[in-house]
């Protein structure tokens, strides 16, 4: 079933978050931040993963490696339109108006909560490649993978930034949502190299993520999303 990954994956935040409000009191600090380290490595490796089986190909001569101009070209286009449109501030703009229609501004982390969940769980590489195959194939397993990680990660959110995390959902939900929607209409597009490209820089956005997971806010991951874009232009230009 198209779509099944996506309602997966925003119900699995929902639960997350409902359970990490239960176990607020039960979660000492020090265990928060072993479990999002041991998480955000988890998300590291995925990304490496990914990445490495992109680039590295077999040959008679051995493992050669490939696609560095178009990871820079992606890159450098992705992050100078993505800083242009400013996307990271955009979904701060939302998680204010959806803390005004919540009626939540009694809560001073509702905020935070919403934005640091939605950045870590909605705009990473992960969800839109698993869109993507979700709308094209039917295949949600990368869905259903990034929803256990998701889980984990909203439960110790919620821990200790309350109900904000919850709202993370809505993101999850409209915009993965729509890209499995769009998917049909761009299954033209998405070539055996426009795949491979897209996974590739998709791949090193999940490893930002989980970059950020472990030694905080380094990268403005959300403003590198235009990233994967250029990497499919690439792969039908050249």
């Amino acid at each position: 079933m198209i779509g099944l990954g996506t309602i997966a994956n925003a119900s699995a935040i929902v639960a997350g978050g409902l359970l990490g409000i239960v176990l607020k009191k039960a979660l000492s600090e020090r265990i928060q931040d072993t479990v999002m380290k041991a998480t955000g490595i988890c998300v590291m490796f995925i990304g490496i993963g990914g990445t490495m089986q992109e680039m590295l190909s077999l040959a008679e001569e051995g493992l050669i490696s490939g696609g560095s101009m178009m990871m820079i070209f992606s890159f450098v286009l992705g992050a100078l339109s993505g800083e242009a449109i400013d996307i990271e501030k955009q979904l701060e703009r939302f998680g204010s108006w959806l803390r005004r229609v919540s009626r939540s501004e009694g809560d001073s982390l509702f905020l935070d909560g919403f934005i640091t969940a939605s950045l870590t769980v909605c705009i990473g590489a992960m969800a839109v490649v698993g869109a993507i195959e979700d709308g094209l194939s039917g295949d949600y397993s990368l869905l259903l993978a990034k929803s256990v990680l998701d889980f984990i990660i909203i439960m110790i959110m919620s821990a200790s930034m309350g109900r904000g995390c919850l709202f993370s959902a809505v993101p999850v939900a409209v915009l993965q949502g729509s890209i499995t929607l769009l998917a049909g209409f761009i299954q033209p597009l998405m070539t055996k190299q426009a795949i491979s490209n897209l996974s590739m820089t998709g791949s090193m956005l999940i490893f930002c993520v989980g970059l950020n997971l472990v030694w905080g806010k380094k990268i403005r991951v959300a403003n590198l999303m235009p990233t994967i874009i250029f990497a499919v232009i690439w792969a039908l230009v050249f």
